[in-house]
């Protein structure tokens, strides 16, 4: 069930239900601010990192691909998999290395085939593999113990009508969480990478030189009260009016200027106006793993970079805009109107994306999948 409401499926639904709006125009947005194209023609471009001498890596998740993008816009793939049905996820740099991660969903309902990896690759192209993320699963199951689903004491009927025969439908009524790994994205300090895992809902702290982990935080399943058209849409109905705990899914990770990290989640389940906007950042001790929520109500927030004034800028992929949350009070204001940006970096007072981040979704069941090239492109704009 976890991998169902993790990461890459709540994108998928949602494309499906919130259809993008179309892209502002080229070179600027409704305030006037200028951005500028850096590189085009990529594949599910959903994480990004800034390197040495102005260069940028991105990965093309879906084609299990790291690419760097020099100074002068080209992009060249450093690594890529080769293999069907894996993704290139998390990537980030400290001098001439860089972490990225890497998964595949061949476990899912299949705990013994679930396999994930933090790795790094030098500036000669050899790569090395730091932790096996899906083994530390498999041991551990960081949220095994978290309950999620409607509390104890929600009516038979409603607990009824949420287990359909064929095990397919609606979300189960009660369930802690089960053995599943998608590392996502990481932050690196010091000896130290900060893992968010999608699929154990976890952050994880990793030792670069040794590849021992261990369990940071998990995020805290957040009740939600189902409205009418929320429970119709879940295909269950009678349950309007009862709480239901969904998994809080992380989707970023970074280093703030105070030391703690900063960390988006998407709610665990689709993402649509029945059920509105509960997509979170939650800011977690480094020392302690002590978790906070720290803003919430927002829509599909899938990367956040935090500027050295402490302000936090974050994608709303199905949102189509970059918003920036002031430093301290969390006060929100657009930053830019763009079409389905996945993930935003900070550099002096650069701001980078990716955008266009997603294939548009079939016309159908059964349809084709979108024609016509890669449109996925990195930008960068002013921060004010």
């Amino acid at each position: 069930m976890k991998r169902k409401l993790a990461l890459i499926a709540s994108l998928a639904v949602a494309a499906v239900i919130i259809p993008a709006a179309a892209s502002s125009a080229s070179g600027g947005d409704h305030h006037g601010w200028p951005y500028e194209e850096v590189a085009g023609g990529l594949v599910s471009p959903l994480h990004l990192a800034v390197g040495t001498g102005k260069s940028l890596y991105v990965t093309q998740d879906f084609a299990a691909t790291l690419s760097r993008i020099g100074r002068d816009g080209d992009v060249e793939d450093i690594y890529a998999k080769g293999v069907e049905g894996w993704d290139v996820a998390g990537v980030e740099t400290r001098g001439a290395t860089t972490f990225f991660l890497e998964s595949t969903g061949a476990g899912l309902g299949e705990p013994a085939k679930l396999e994930g990896y933090l790795k790094a690759i030098g500036p000669g192209g050899d790569v090395r593999t730091i932790a096996d993320l899906a083994e530390y699963e498999r041991k551990y199951n960081p949220d095994g113990n978290q309950k999620y689903g409607f509390a104890s004491g929600t009516g038979a009927a409603c607990l009824a009508e949420t287990t359909p025969p064929d095990g397919e439908g609606g979300p189960p009524p009660q369930y802690k969480g089960v053995v599943d790994s998608h590392p996502y994205a990481t932050a690196v300090q010091g000896n130290t990478a900060y893992v968010a895992d999608a699929g154990m809902n976890a952050i994880l702290r990793v030792n670069i030189r040794t590849g021992e982990i261990s369990t940071l935080a998990v995020l805290p399943p957040r009740p939600f009260t189902i409205p009418a058209e929320a429970a119709k849409e879940l295909m269950a109905p009678s349950c309007a009016g009862f709480t239901y705990a969904f998994e809080f899914v992380p989707t970023d990770v970074e280093i703030g200027p105070d030391g703690w990290l900063y960390v988006t989640s998407l709610p665990g389940g689709p993402e649509s106006e029945a059920l509105g906007h509960r997509g979170a950042i939650f800011k977690v001790n480094p020392w302690t793993g002590a978790t906070r929520l720290w803003v919430d109500y927002i829509l599909s927030p899938t990367g956040l970079a935090v500027a050295n004034t402490g302000d936090v800028y974050v994608a709303s992929l199905f949102g189509n805009e970059i918003l920036k949350f002031h430093a301290w009070k969390g006060h929100r204001t657009q930053f830019l109107k763009v079409n389905q940006p996945a993930d935003v970096e900070i550099q002096g007072r650069t701001l980078y994306a990716t955008i266009d981040a997603l294939p548009g979704p079939p016309a159908g069941p059964g349809a084709a999948p979108p024609a016509g090239p890669p449109a996925g492109k990195v930008i960068k704009a002013d921060i004010r």
